[in-house]
């Protein structure tokens, strides 16, 4: 989970921002299955945030800082490595001035901080720590040289002792180095193993046009996701009455007419070298996949739903011929079926993107009722007004983003306001009370304009 994160001079952000997931003391009494014990403090963290915010506030940038961090984390997000690929507050100061990014998370139980400070061409400073018994204990820490400086617990391990005294490039950070030598994890340690381990498998962030493709492999591979998807989408009046695979065998004499020949030749190396994969069947209609399956041969794969007609038949509609609300739902099911039953953390971008109120409030009710004991946390931007109910939602759950007179975005927390707990908190944020709306000017003359061409 996210105990914290701070961003400073990047995108939107001038000065330090953070978004502070621990749960508010004073506001206990609400809502309290919301938060979870951090072990071995007296903290709890919480398990959602909802940033609101007017186009344009920055709430998508926060969501953004996050992205940029964790391709500072690891090699294969194809960052330019001539550069640290860093955005720069564009609207005051100095823009050569350091890029800082803050991140306190739990992973296996252990509460870790990961700071990065970069500018246009280097990493200035990186390091590691774990917060044990409120004291930070370091597990790494680089300056502006190559060389790394190891805490006690990880020097004991000499392959990564090697590997630190030759040091990170100067654009890359050392957590990316550690991933990229592929050292396993009786070579690293557990601090090292648990903090690249939730970057890369507890941490997801879903932006507003995520591409189905993960989905389907999702799909395709967990008959219990299948299943869930289904019985989700029938509940929720989208018309789908259940999620189908449909596969059948082809051979190695059809495959051309699929992805053509050259493609085919390819296609057909790689499966007698074992390698299994989904590639589009770019000469087929609609929305099909051949499944590389090695020396099972090939198949071709159709993702489709099931509608059913008044007449009790039943229709196939590939996936990509639902309407743009069904997929954005589908794009977020993985996320509730996985906290559901291990945890995780979602940041999910622009929720409501072309979702029903009703819809996203039953998505975070479910989230929030199913999680039980397992550590899964859901932060969550949205223009969506109708989750402003403190019978949803903490005060401290609450979060605006809004700009200054600089342009610059700041973050603050409904907690941070005196409100009665009967407050109608949805009419009083579009009343303008809380900030973070739209300021709209008059379009009286350009309706006259429009007025007097007519």
């Amino acid at each position: 989970m996210i105990v914290s994160f701070s961003v400073k001079n990047f995108r939107s952000f001038h000065a330090e921002a953070t978004l502070s997931l621990i749960a508010s003391n004073r506001l206990a009494g609400e809502h309290g299955n919301h938060a979870v014990a951090v072990a071995g403090t007296p903290a709890r963290v919480l398990r959602t945030a909802v940033i609101y915010g007017a186009n344009g506030a920055g709430k998508s940038n926060l969501f953004k800082s996050l992205d940029y961090l964790r391709s500072l984390a690891f090699p294969f997000y194809g960052r330019d490595r001539e550069s640290t690929g860093r955005e720069a507050f564009r609207f005051g100061g100095k823009q050569d001035d350091p890029s800082s990014f803050d991140l306190q998370f739990i992973a296996n139980g252990k509460v870790y901080r990961y700071v990065i400070r970069v500018d246009d061409r280097q990493v200035l400073e990186e390091w590691l720590s774990e917060d044990a018994d409120s004291r930070e204990r370091a597990i790494f820490q680089r300056g502006q040289e190559r060389e790394v400086v190891l805490g006690s617990q990880v020097g004991e391990y000499p392959r990564l002792a090697a590997l630190a005294t030759v040091g990170a490039p100067p654009t890359q950070s050392f957590l990316s180095t550690v991933v990229a030598s592929a050292l396993p994890a009786g070579d690293i340690g557990p601090d090292l193993t648990s903090a690249i381990g939730w970057f890369m498998s507890v941490l997801n962030l879903i932006p507003p046009g995520l591409s189905l493709m993960p989905l389907w492999r999702k799909l395709n591979d967990d008959p219990t996701l299948l299943d869930f998807a289904s019985d989700f989408l029938r509940s929720s009046s989208t018309g789908v009455d259940r999620l189908e695979i449909m596969k059948s065998e082809i051979s190695r004499e059809e495959l051309p007419s699929f992805v053509g020949e050259q493609r085919a030749v390819q296609l057909v190396q790689e499966a007698e070298s074992g390698r299994r994969r989904f590639i589009k069947a770019t000469r087929v209609a609609g929305d099909a996949w051949i499944e590389v399956a090695g020396s099972d041969g090939f198949r071709l794969v159709r993702f489709q739903s099931t509608h059913k007609t008044q007449d009790g038949s039943t229709v196939n509609l590939d996936l990509e011929d639902e309407s743009d609300g069904t997929r954005r739902l589908l794009d977020l099911l993985p996320a509730l079926h996985q906290m559901q039953r291990q945890g995780g953390v979602y940041f999910v971008d622009e929720i409501d993107r072309s979702m029903h109120p009703i819809l996203v409030r039953r998505l975070l009710e479910f989230f929030l009722d199913s999680c039980g004991e397992n550590p899964g946390q859901m932060i969550l931007t949205t223009h969506e007004s109708s989750l402003l109910d403190l019978d949803l939602l903490r005060r401290d759950e609450i979060w605006f983003a809004e700009k200054d007179h600089e342009q610059a975005t700041r973050l603050y927390s409904l907690a941070d306001f005196k409100v009665r707990n009967d407050l109608e908190i949805r009419k009083h944020y579009l009343q303008g009370r809380f900030g973070a709306i739209p300021f709209l000017g008059s379009l009286d003359r350009l309706v006259k304009g429009k007025d007097e061409t007519a």
